[in-house]
């Protein structure tokens, strides 16, 4: 496979467990994304990982032009305003829509489980066909302890009270993946 066919593939399996799929150019636009779709939802605050110096800058200033609290550290803190989840993607697998996140941050994980909203920026190029050609990353990831590394697939779902799908019980109602168009592809 090519890499056009796993961007296709990964639409098609992420869409299937209800995935909002967005194309961007930048990382400005990610931040816009997440800023604008808390405001829409009706939260006031966002964690984000993974944006330093200048992108950094750039994610504060989305969040305050949107009018969005940006929470930093210390999420225990925060976790009953926590609306939106912005992360970065470590990896992507084509064959089950599905990301990858080096989840070692405390702070991360309670993020991707406490947020209504999770939006996932996953640059083209870390993109995989399946899970044996993300090998080497994983073994990158999780070559220092502590090691948490989390395979994320859709919004959180169960059907455990009665074998009724529920949506939104262990993690985020709604996953947001905006695939990033980076100089690597």
């Amino acid at each position: 496979m090519g890499p056009q066919t796993d961007l296709n593939l990964f639409k098609e399996k992420a869409a299937a467990v209800q995935v909002v799929i967005s194309e961007i150019t930048d990382s400005g636009a990610a931040f816009d994304y997440a800023a604008d779709l808390t405001i829409k939802q009706g939260g006031k605050s966002m964690a984000a990982f993974g944006w330093e110096g200048q992108d950094r800058a750039a994610l504060e200033e989305a969040c305050r032009r949107a009018g969005v609290s940006l929470v930093a550290d210390n999420l225990r803190e925060h976790a009953a305003d926590l609306h939106t989840a912005l992360t970065l993607a470590d990896g992507g697998i084509a064959e089950t829509g599905s990301l990858v996140l080096d989840s070692n941050s405390e702070d991360l994980r309670l993020a991707t489980m406490l947020a209504e909203t999770h939006v996932a920026v996953l640059p083209v190029s870390r993109l995989k066909p399946d899970s044996l050609a993300l090998e080497d990353e994983m073994k990158r990831l999780m070559a220092s302890p502590p090691n948490y590394l989390a395979f994320i697939t859709g919004a959180s779902r169960t059907a455990d009270i009665e074998r009724v799908l529920t949506i939104g019980v262990h993690g985020p109602q709604e996953l947001h993946v905006l695939i990033l168009k980076d100089q690597e592809s």
